[in-house]
């Protein structure tokens, strides 16, 4: 099947890993981009196991098996990146100048090579080279103690805001920016893409509002963090969720409207100080319908609402099938490629390879010579 999406022509190594790496290598790979995953000849224990098939930040791409601790497994790979358009990686800092891979090695190879790296703390400074996972990064950023209830400690976002939008995210924009810029100059450069870092510009706009004293660092009592009784989720008579967000003032009318809400001429939309008791009401309001019943009363309306649904009946909603949202790939349920391009459509490429399946077909295709595979592989360079 070929490949279809704008970045179709483009050669891509991934050094396998786990979190924002992977998430980096499927959205360029969905988009078309020739992504070889390299993983290690043994399974290193890394991340969530489970079935390939439900593997879905590998999609999209092949993978080959290399000894990355031999001489002949660096230069398999060194070879690869004079080819290549970029390389991305996920490695603590320092990892791959030990391996003998790192952006100086490489770009002697291919100065024009954009080499992508992707660390939780960055590659310099105090914790450059210390552990740390989603959690930890964005609690260094701010972003932790700004989400949940005042009464409870900072719940974990799952790991969406460090690994997949700090990361893996910031990732392929700026791969992507240095592609551009490459295509001018003629020169690759390195991509330093720290989720601390990114983080913190996913939150700016909260650091704008603090300096401006619209936001307080106690979490729980502001507009965007549950704080405002019309800014939430409730829970409904039948024990599920909906969700409101009627910041706009024509919109909070028609939610007093709606619900039959009692805020007579609107006095508490932006008094802070009245928000604790509306949020109780408001609570006690929503508690006597459930669900589907306030779905035919405030869904298509323009108060901003929507019900919580969970993992398994969101791709059934009709919204999501209309604009195939999520798409069946060997009779598993995925969310779609993201975003959308009017004239290259990007797809889901195929399904997850399972590690070093696809050795030696990739190997011929980047125009290795048998007489070397062979070789690699008797020495137990590749697999």
């Amino acid at each position: 099947m070929a490949a279809s999406g704008p970045l179709v022509g483009y050669k891509v190594i991934e050094l396998a890993g786990i979190g924002p790496n992977p998430m980096c290598a499927m959205l360029l790979a969905d988009m078309g981009a020739e992504v070889i995953r390299v993983d290690r000849l043994v399974d290193a224990g890394l991340g969530i196991k489970m079935d390939p098939k439900h593997a879905f930040l590998d999609r999209s791409r092949r993978s080959i098996a290399v000894d990355l601790k031999s001489p002949e497994g660096v230069e398999l790979i060194l070879k690869m990146v004079e080819q290549s358009d970029a390389l991305i990686e996920g490695f603590r800092a320092g990892v791959t100048e030990r391996l003998g891979l790192g952006p100086d090695e490489c770009h002697q190879r291919n100065p024009k090579l954009v080499y992508g790296r992707v660390t939780g703390w960055g590659q310099d400074g105090p914790l450059a080279k210390v552990a740390g996972h989603d959690i930890n990064y964005i609690s260094l950023a701010g972003a932790a103690h700004a989400i949940g209830p005042s009464d409870r400690p900072p719940p974990p976002p799952l790991n969406l805001v460090g690994d997949f939008g700090g990361g893996g995210a910031y990732l392929a924009i700026g791969v992507l920016a240095a592609l551009l810029e490459a295509n001018k100059s003629g020169l690759g450069q390195v991509v330093d893409a720290a989720m601390v870092d990114g983080v913190a510009s996913l939150m700016t706009a909260i650091y704008g509002m603090h300096a401006a004293g619209i936001v307080n660092d106690e979490r729980g009592t502001n507009i965007l963090d549950g704080g405002a009784h019309f800014y939430d989720t409730y829970e409904t008579a039948d024990s599920r969720y909906i969700s409101i967000a009627s910041i706009e003032s024509k919109f909070y009318i028609e939610l007093l409207e709606l619900t039959g809400f009692d805020d007579p001429g609107c006095q508490g939309h932006h008094d802070k100080d009245a928000w604790p008791e509306l949020g109780v009401k408001m609570a006690k309001l929503i508690k006597t319908k459930t669900r589907d019943e306030w779905c035919e009363i405030l869904e298509g309306s323009d108060i901003c609402f929507a019900p919580v649904l969970n993992l398994a009946e969101a791709p059934s909603h009709p919204h999501n099938v209309a604009r195939n949202t999520f798409v069946t790939v060997d009779g598993v349920v995925h969310p779609a490629p993201a975003p959308r391009f009017s004239r290259t459509p990007s797809k889901i490429q195929k399904g997850a390879s399972v590690r070093g399946s696809d050795t030696l077909a990739v190997l011929a295709d980047w125009n290795f010579e048998e007489s070397q595979i062979s070789t690699w592989k008797e020495a137990g360079v590749i697999s």
